[in-house]
């Protein structure tokens, strides 16, 4: 199984990096308001709806934050032929979720620092102007939780906080809802119990009432029955 299938089954189945960052959200420029709200019209009360479309005005991530969790993201969970990062909208999802749950802002912003600050020291340059074998092994440090862990505790929870965030962002996209294979419930044929489970009880369908109770083309029929119980149609 590849890192791609493990995440994806572990979906199926937080970082205060010791700097007090306030929240620093600004309004969005109402020229790209309606492009970003058209994608949010799915059912919700008007609270709701007036409640969304507030946080959606707003904007937490500048241009090189979005570039940072972008680059992140997909190294995360790298694209494939089902899909991409970009085409699952998974950054504006983290960025609605920073702003949905204030808590995660400083997680987030401080991990992003720290990773510019560690990359700086290791290898004279930021996150974003490290090759991508650097990034990777930047990243190994601090992708698997350990309980008694001493050191980086808090880089370990900000990158546990993303790689759930960006999970959750492409698997809950069209996309990604694509490539699990999901269809929801759909429609299926009765056709009865299997013969050689009937066989195994000793029990078998009575063929008038199999032919008017488990026809396909009359399923949509509604029984008739006598008084004393007896189907009639």
């Amino acid at each position: 199984m590849d890192r791609r299938e493990s995440l994806k089954s572990m979906l199926l189945g937080s970082m205060a990096v010791g700097l007090t960052l306030e929240s620093c959200v600004t309004e969005t420029s109402p020229e790209i308001i309606e492009d970003k709200i058209w994608a949010y019209t799915y059912g919700r009360t008007p609270k709701e709806q007036a409640f969304d479309e507030r946080l959606i005005c707003e904007e937490f991530f500048d241009e090189t934050e979005r570039q940072q969790v972008t680059t992140l993201a997909n190294l995360i969970l790298p694209p494939n032929e089902s899909g991409t990062i970009e085409q699952a909208g998974v950054v504006d999802f983290i960025e609605f979720m920073a702003k949905d749950v204030p808590e995660f802002q400083t997680r987030i912003r401080g991990g992003l620092m720290w990773l510019n600050i560690y990359c700086n020291a290791k290898y004279n340059a930021s996150f974003m102007t490290c090759t991508e074998d650097q990034q990777k092994e930047v990243l190994d440090t601090i992708a698997f939780p350990d309980p008694e862990a001493k050191e980086q505790v808090q880089e370990v929870k900000f990158f546990s906080l993303m790689r759930n965030l960006v999970m959750t962002g492409y698997f809950t996209s069209e996309v990604g809802i694509k490539e699990l294979g999901y269809v929801g419930n759909i429609p299926n044929n009765w056709d009865g119990v299997p013969q050689d489970v009937l066989d195994a009880h000793g029990l078998s369908y009575d063929p008038e009432w199999l032919k008017k109770c488990v026809d396909i083309d009359t399923r949509g029929d509604v029984a008739q029955w006598d008084e004393e119980g007896n189907l009639i149609t």
